[in-house]
């Protein structure tokens, strides 16, 4: 297994890694273990920062009871039931390997010196490593802070296609969560980041867990030149603003979407023939300029791309969350001097707002590429990956397919429900919107017209495209050519997102 030991970082050896394995499987102490004990409610009021329910009912649970107090709660431990629950790793050696530290000046307790929490999936549970956060610490992170697993990375785990690969690369992998994911569906795995230390505590998360994970040090794809992989996954350092850097898991030192660019400029010439990256950025809305046109212009020749974008924040509200995310109180001296200098910087440059998403790029050389640059805003349940595998194999379709559609037969999925929208009228009810809604997936709509509407009432499978338009044409007393070439464009929109569906002959 990969190891990398930086200075003064936390040095979790070997050994130490599988006497505190050992420890953690005595106890129970994994995803499922935590809820058991929890229950439904506390568990998700720890989620909101909540922790008192999840206290009280940790204290009937024995040594697992410990275990949750002490790393999801931050609490101070008694001496005696730390050393209990981490047998048969002393606490001696928790403390000489950055694992704990002590609780209070008698030396009669401990507290957790790392953040280390079970994760899981559906297929089981793993541990990772990293920093406490400015709660635990009671003041701000360091620069080289190591984050923990948080709402960006839990997205871009749900955003990420899990089709077996051969070859998967997690750039800046951080505290390691995103290629732990990676190895259910990738034979190799390669982690990289430009922190030496987020290196030794993904190392220490993924010899924890008994994984073989290739790690590189260095910036940006420096530590990975000439070489493809068949998919890459990156969380970047995405948060926009001046060039600097306060903190290396979210600043770049590049000016403003400079970061979110670079990744997707690069990003295509490391990949295989047709292999796919995926990754989370930011971009800029700046007066006169639609951010469709601004990301397009950042991707290289030969690229399929869908850009989803999933909110847009106002420039003000946008400060004041990373000043709280990193401890600093935006009404302190300093809270107000980094506010100033961010909101300045956004003032000059014409920042209206900054929009935040998911980006799938496919290396497609030889082809004319599709680019979609589209909000999805709504709230939607399904995870996005399996989604975006689906969308590139309907580009894939459109490609190959596309100036045959009136040939081909569609059904519309059971999954598709048209809803309509009315308002009162002097002779009763009038339909005002027709919408197409696709319960399933990210949850597409798309309004239509009464043609339309009656276009895909047809569409169940028997008649291929051409001869449904036809039939409608006569019914409406319409040109079929011109009937043709006004629904062409929209059934390829549909195809796309899934809301038509092809019928194999």
């Amino acid at each position: 297994m990969s190891t990398f030991a930086v200075p003064g970082a936390p040095d979790l050896s070997d050994d130490v890694c599988a006497r505190l394995r050992e420890a953690f499987q005595r106890t129970g102490y994994d995803a499922d273990g935590v809820v058991a004990v929890l229950g439904g409610a506390a568990h998700a009021a720890l989620g909101r920062g909540e922790p008192e329910l999840a206290h009280r009912a940790s204290l009937d649970a024995g040594e697992l009871g410990t275990l949750i107090r002490l790393f999801l709660l931050g609490s101070a431990e008694p001496a005696a039931e730390v050393k209990a629950a981490f047998a048969p790793l002393s606490t001696e050696d928790a403390v000489a390997a950055g694992v704990l530290r002590g609780g209070d000046s008698s030396g009669d307790s401990f507290r957790a010196a790392l953040d280390i929490r079970p994760h899981g999936d559906d297929d089981g549970s793993w541990w990772v490593v990293a920093d406490l956060d400015s709660d635990a610490l009671g003041h701000a992170v360091p620069e080289d802070h190591v984050l923990g697993v948080g709402h960006a990375s839990l997205s871009l785990i749900r955003a990420t296609s899990r089709r077996p690969v051969g070859s998967l690369l997690d750039l800046g992998t951080g505290n390691g969560v995103q290629a732990l994911h990676a190895t259910r569906h990738a034979q190799r795995v390669t982690a990289t980041d430009l922190s030496g230390r987020a290196l030794a505590l993904a190392s220490a998360t993924f010899r924890l867990n008994e994984l073989d994970v290739e790690l590189a040090h260095g910036e940006w794809f420096a530590p990975v030149a000439r070489r493809r992989f068949d998919q890459i996954v990156c969380n970047p350092p995405f948060v926009v603003g001046p060039a600097r850097v306060d903190y290396t898991y979210r600043d770049s030192g590049l000016a403003g979407d400079d970061a979110s660019a670079l990744v997707v400029r690069q990003l295509p010439g490391f990949l295989t023939e047709g292999g796919v990256g995926q990754l989370l950025a930011s971009w800029l809305h700046v007066g006169g300029e639609d951010w469709g046109d601004r990301v397009a212009r950042w991707l290289p020749a030969e690229t399929d791309a869908w850009f989803v974008q999933r909110d847009v924040a106002d420039p003000g509200l946008y400060v004041g969350t990373w000043l709280r995310d990193a401890g600093i109180d935006p009404r302190s001296p300093e809270g107000r001097a980094k506010s100033a200098a961010w909101l300045d910087w956004f003032a000059a440059n014409d920042v209206r707002g900054i929009g935040f998403g998911f980006v799938t790029l496919r290396r497609a050389s030889g082809v004319t590429p599709t680019v979609v640059c589209e909000d999805l805003r709504q709230a939607y349940d399904d995870p996005l990956g399996a989604e975006a595998g689906r969308w590139l194999d309907r580009v894939d379709w459109l490609r190959h397919n596309g100036d045959s559609l009136p040939d081909v037969r569609f059904r519309v999925p059971p999954t598709v429900l048209l809803e309509s929208v009315d308002e009162p009228g002097e002779e009763g009810w009038r339909t005002t919107i027709r919408r197409l809604h696709r319960t399933d997936g990210p949850g597409w709509q798309h309004e239509v017209d009464d043609l339309a509407a009656r276009l895909l009432a047809g569409c169940q499978g028997a008649l291929p495209l051409e001869d449904l338009i036809e039939l409608l044409a006569a019914a409406q007393g319409l040109d079929a050519d011109e009937l043709t070439a006004t629904a062409l464009p929209v059934v390829r929109e549909l195809v796309r997102h899934g809301m038509l569906v092809p019928v194999a002959e």
